[in-house]
């Protein structure tokens, strides 16, 4: 098969379309399963989140062990640049195969051992420790992943078809997001809410070690890249790929580019798309976890399909203006379009938005920054107090400038309600002053239509899944042809390497990192929408930078440089 392969790369670079034979796609569908299967490992963290916050950050309030729990989650993300880099590296020097069993292998071993590690009621600080390592080790392992399949199938696939051969690849994020969803929700209503929330969260942890044994035997099949065992036979291997990629300006600009002007915008669309719209359901607008997973699960299922509509769509239109359009109606929709998910998931929350709008007046001199990931920060003045209750509360709320040394107040539609400040209260007066305070906020809330979580009686089903499948749409069309354009913008002798570093800081950082910062803007401002800006400036800039400076790479010939 290699030899005939290796032919058929030659044919390629000569401009002749071929056809895929049985056991190239055979290849390509081992290859793209196993990948499934690591970004199954990988989103269950997420998925699981608020619950993670509980079990291993519970010496924090609820709204900091929240955002720390995303800090671990994010921390994944940050690693993973660092894992391009080593696993790139060994990808093009001795060859792809091999690297797919390192990544899965320790994908695999340290999900697993995140379902049997004792929570912080175990063992303290340790336990939250342990797990951010566990959540590097996975970030290094996906750093290496990504760009290895991406790159394996590109170099399989015959000229003309790159694009719909590696939207294939681009599937399994979703898949692997969508698998884990299923496999919650199954443990979920099997043992029960209760059960589940103490040790059941566990179990779709412990599932891992099935699909680590069915993918190391996956992948075990798998032959070498055609066009890297010609290059081998060739001699023409980089000895040193990493000053290759980044040490010449020529390469170096491409990969910065690449970034910029492609995987930032990309990444912050496909996060606020799959996962900060899982999150706005469950914190913001208080669905219960099963509906909301429910909702994006429909969404994912219905939306799947385009990833492999738009990979084969830039093959004939080009990469570049399907990434730029995604990019572009992300930035002039979100804000409608999360407007209108709160309209139809939690219509009373709308509604009381609308009569009853909650302002906090206080000196800007008295409010603190509201992002305590450490829970060392003392909020004591009154108006840190009032924003900790509406945010503990997960209310919206927007900011007045009251006269200086005024204590804060809080205004809900007609009614007042004062707040207080910690300082110089003994214990026993801080219990009753916040026990009335918070009686106080609760009531006037509900009596002015707040609910205190969403009705499913009342949500428009229909109306969310529409709407998480349009976002969902924009995730396909960014994302969909995104690796044809990388493994196109690079030689074969450093592709690995050279793509991987941009596909992941964009990835990783850019669109690890949302959720936390997201929230981080929510909890700051008040505002439940505001966390929206930051993947809109992002996208934004990527659509300019992308348009101006990125070149259309869909009859490139990805051999012309060997």
């Amino acid at each position: 098969m290699a030899i005939n392969a290796a032919k058929g790369v030659g044919a390629q670079g000569a401009g002749t379309a071929r056809p895929m034979t049985s056991e190239e796609r055979k290849v390509i569908f081992a290859s793209s399963l196993g990948t499934v299967f690591e970004w199954y490992d990988f989103y269950l963290y997420g998925s699981l989140a608020a619950i993670i916050a509980k079990q291993f950050f519970s010496g924090l309030d609820a709204g900091s062990a929240f955002i720390f729990a995303l800090l671990a989650f994010a921390a994944g993300f940050i690693v993973r640049p660092f894992g391009a880099l080593v696993f790139g590296r060994l990808g093009d020097m001795i060859g792809r195969k091999y690297t797919f069993l390192v990544t899965i292998l320790i994908m695999g071993v340290s999900t697993f051992i995140v379902g049997i590690l004792p929570n912080y009621a175990a063992i303290g600080v340790a336990a939250p420790v342990i797990l951010i390592v566990l959540r590097m080790l996975q970030g290094l392992a996906l750093g290496g992943e990504y760009g290895g399949a991406a790159t394996y199938v590109a170099e399989h696939a015959p000229h003309g078809k790159r694009g719909a051969y590696t939207a294939w690849i681009q599937t399994t994020a979703t898949i692997g997001l969508f698998l884990s969803l299923i496999v919650i929700l199954g443990v979920r209503t099997t043992v029960g809410e209760e059960a589940f929330q103490d040790w059941g969260w566990r179990i779709p942890f412990l599932v891992s070690l099935v699909l680590l044994g069915i993918s190391v035997w996956i992948r075990m099949q798998l032959s070498e890249s055609p066009a890297f065992q010609k290059m081998k036979a060739e001699g023409k291997v980089s000895k040193a790929p990493l000053s290759e990629a980044f040490g010449q300006w020529k390469n170096l600009k491409v990969v910065i580019l690449a970034l910029v002007g492609l995987t930032a915008g990309q990444a912050v669309v496909w996060y606020t798309g799959q996962f900060y719209a899982l999150f706005f359901l469950t914190q913001q607008l208080k669905v219960d976890a099963v509906t909301a997973n429910l909702m994006i699960a429909a969404a994912l299922l219905l939306g799947t399909p385009f990833f492999v509509v738009f990979g084969t769509l830039s093959d004939k239109i080009g990469r570049k203006p399907i990434i730029m359009m995604g990019c572009v109606l992300a930035v002039v929709t979100y804000f409608p379009a999360f407007k209108m998910l709160t309209e139809a998931a939690n219509p009373a929350l709308a509604a009381a938005q609308a009569a009853n709008k909650v302002v906090i007046v206080a000196d800007p001199a008295e409010c603190s920054f509201q992002f305590n990931p450490t829970g060392t920060t003392k909020f004591t003045s009154s108006c840190d107090v009032a924003k900790q209750a509406l945010s503990n509360r997960s209310v919206s709320y927007e900011s007045e400038v009251a006269p200086v040394g005024t204590p804060a107040v809080i205004k809900i539609g007609s009614h007042t309600i004062p707040s207080y400040s910690l300082k110089g209260l003994s214990p026993d007066e801080l219990k009753a002053k916040g026990a009335e305070f918070n009686k106080a906020v609760s009531e006037t809330l509900k009596n002015d239509g707040y609910p205190e979580k969403a009705d499913p009686a009342k949500m428009n089903k229909v109306m969310m899944i529409v709407i998480l499948f349009y976002l969902v749409l924009l995730v396909t069309m960014v994302y969909g042809p995104i690796a044809a354009i990388l493994v196109e913008m690079f030689p074969t002798r450093i592709r690995y390497t050279s793509m991987s570093l941009p596909y992941h800081i964009g990835n990783g950082w850019f669109g690890g990192l949302l959720p936390t910062m997201s929230f981080a803007i929510v909890a700051q401002t008040g505002n439940m929408y505001n966390g929206l800006w930051y993947p809109i400036i992002i996208a934004g800039a990527t659509a300019v930078i992308g348009t101006l400076f990125l070149r259309e790479t869909k009859d490139v010939d990805i051999y012309a440089e060997d």
